[in-house]
């Protein structure tokens, strides 16, 4: 096996890693290696669908995408979904293996090390280079005994660590300097290099820090990488960023049409709305706790959900159902994309407890459909059709449950030629399971022109995408040196090598005394 590899990891959470690594596959791939992704273990319920049917990080399919190459469930073996304050369903190589509390998975964690080191050597066979992600924050020592997303993976496999800081967030001298103060030394001696991101104003006014942070660290600083504006237009890794743009729209001249999407605790797959947030022709906004849904909105969509039963609830409470239901007596247009579909029925049926206790909720009752949750997972990929004008529309199936009534016979698309979602019978309640649609800028265009009653401007949210990640290369390539990343990258020992670390203990719990 040829293959190297090289871990980047942040002194905390949202520091920028997962962009990172996106553009460095695309500029990796742009010089003709061969680059993949990988992220041992992951949290978030902004999931994508594999080309092998699981289901992994939305952060890791955006890289693939960097990279020119298919996601498959092997980049992201260990994918994390919180479905309450404390606890997370646990997905193992794409597929639901259990739901655990936060003690009981950190108790338990280190038996997913094997299936991660497994999964990142069927990558390796496949690649000139992989680079990892880590998760959260590198120097977290509380949680370093059985770790397998940072230092625990990376002395398993021996790589190399680049570590990455926030300037924007202030401290990052003393919070780079203070990582390596705190971790272990085994772990330290992995780090190659510290990279500062996110810098704004003139770099050469941080030359005095880059060299203190090197000399307090005795390893090279690297950047500082300039804050890439763009970024906001790629899809986001976890919902942070929604609560910055909560209850905003651009709301200028050019909008045609005015969306509002309730904020939802445990809303999930929210990549859905990326094609809208960047269309010119549309205000959407997310409505945060504690506010009221526009009067003025033209359309409200109810977003997808980790735990439906629960955010339904939360939904009541906040008092969003009588406005959406006041929407929808003035005439207005109401869509609700897989929990979302499932919040407008009858009734949502749990009787196994697959979001918490067994039990029945009534819906909105806005469609005649009625759901029973269970603990089979549909995920897939589709190739639909349109019902209302016949267009192409791709997605994606990543649901639990099964929805029938009245109104499904209505779809809201057609796949293999059958009815999929459903249509209330005034025509002013839409439902589907299928994420991802709005990609598909034809139908984007129609369905919400429809509504808005004029048509919006051609928008191609793919190339949008392409555009932003070539941008962030040629960044990249500007601002720092690629090629001594290549450099600082190494061939990782071999899985037989790394399992053996997991038996001996030699690698998961911090060196005794420290």
């Amino acid at each position: 096996m040829s293959a190297r590899a090289l871990m980047f990891m942040g002194t905390g959470s949202d520091v920028g890693k997962s962009l990172v690594v996106a553009g460095l596959c695309r500029a990796y791939r742009r010089r003709g290696i061969r680059v993949l992704p990988f992220k041992p273990q992951n949290m978030s319920n902004n999931a994508a669908v594999s080309v092998d049917g699981g289901e992994i990080g939305r952060a890791q399919a955006l890289q693939a995408r960097a990279a020119g190459v298919d996601p498959v469930s092997a980049m992201n073996p260990v994918l994390l979904k919180p479905e309450h304050e404390a606890g997370a369903q646990v997905v193992v190589r794409g597929k639901r293996v259990s739901s655990m509390d936060a003690g009981q998975y950190f108790s338990t964690r280190q038996k997913f090390l094997a299936p991660a080191i497994d999964a990142f050597w069927e990558l390796c066979q496949g690649a000139d280079l992989v680079l990892v992600e880590g998760a959260g924050s590198a120097s977290e020592i509380n949680l370093r005994k059985g770790d397998i997303a940072n230092f625990g993976f990376a002395r398993a496999l021996d790589l190399g660590v680049i570590l990455i800081g926030d300037i924007s967030r202030g401290g990052v001298i003393a919070s780079i300097c203070g990582t390596f103060q705190v971790i272990a030394p085994g772990d330290a001696a992995l780090i190659r290099a510290s990279l500062i991101n996110r810098f704004r104003g003139d770099p050469g006014l941080f030359a005095d820090g880059k060299s203190r942070i090197a000399a307090l660290s005795g390893r090279p600083c690297l950047g500082p990488l300039p804050h890439f504006p763009d970024a906001v237009l790629l899809p986001a890794e976890d919902a942070l960023g929604l609560d910055e743009t909560a209850g905003t729209g651009k709301g200028n001249s050019d909008t045609i049409i005015r969306i509002a999407v309730p904020r939802l605790p445990r809303i999930a797959n929210f990549d859905d709305f990326d094609p809208l947030a960047a269309d010119p022709g549309i205000d959407l906004q997310f409505i945060a706790p504690g506010n009221v849904i526009p009067a003025d909105a033209d359309l409200i969509i109810l977003p997808g959900s980790k735990t439906t039963r629960p955010d339904l609830e939360f939904l009541r409470d906040q008092g969003w159902d009588i406005d959406i239901l006041s929407h929808h007596r003035r005439g207005k247009v109401i869509l609700g994309i897989c929990a979302g579909f499932q919040m407008l029925g009858q009734t949502i049926s749990d009787p196994l407890g697959m979001e918490g206790e067994p039990g029945t909720s009534l819906g909105l009752g806005l469609l005649d459909i009625r759901t029973r949750l269970g603990d089979s997972k549909q995920l897939r990929f589709e190739n639909a059709i349109d019902s209302q004008f016949g267009l192409p529309l791709f997605g994606y199936h990543m649901h639990m449950g099964q929805t029938c009534g009245s109104d499904c016979k209505s779809g809201f698309a057609l796949v293999d030629g059958r009815p999929e979602g459903a249509i209330s019978s005034d025509g002013l309640v839409f439902g589907t399971y299928l994420h991802g649609m709005f990609s598909s800028d034809g139908f984007r265009s129609r369905f919400l022109g429809m509504i808005a009653g004029s048509a919006l401007n051609d928008f191609n949210h793919d190339q949008q995408i392409e555009r932003v990640l070539d941008d962030f290369a040629d960044h990249l390539e500007k601002h720092l040196d690629l090629d001594a990343f290549l450099e600082m990258a190494s061939t990782p020992v071999s899985r037989e090598a790394a399992l053996e670390r997991i038996d001996s203990g030699s690698k998961g719990p911090v060196e005794a005394g420290q």
